[in-house]
């Protein structure tokens, strides 16, 4: 989960968090692979992160999360 500059919270998944995070923020080479949501939001700051077993784990975890409040996410980061 990231922090955008707006305050808002993103979450999504990876096999390579360094490498997102970096796309995200529009560093690196090539085209910008950031998520069409946080090209506009930048930086953004990783503010938790967890690992999975594999990526059915990930989705379901990920769909989780964006269905809580930010409250509850905000309570997630902190925990």
């Amino acid at each position: 989960m990231v922090r955008c500059s707006d305050e808002t919270l993103y979450t999504g998944i990876t096999t390579d968090l360094d490498r997102r995070l970096t796309e995200h923020n529009g560093l690196g080479t090539g085209k910008d692979k950031g998520s069409k949501y946080t090209r506009v939001r930048r930086p953004v700051e990783l503010v938790y992160q967890t690992r999975c077993s594999d990526k059915s784990a990930a989705a379901t975890k990920e769909a989780a999360w964006k269905k809580l409040t930010k409250s509850e996410k905000e309570k997630l980061i902190r925990s």
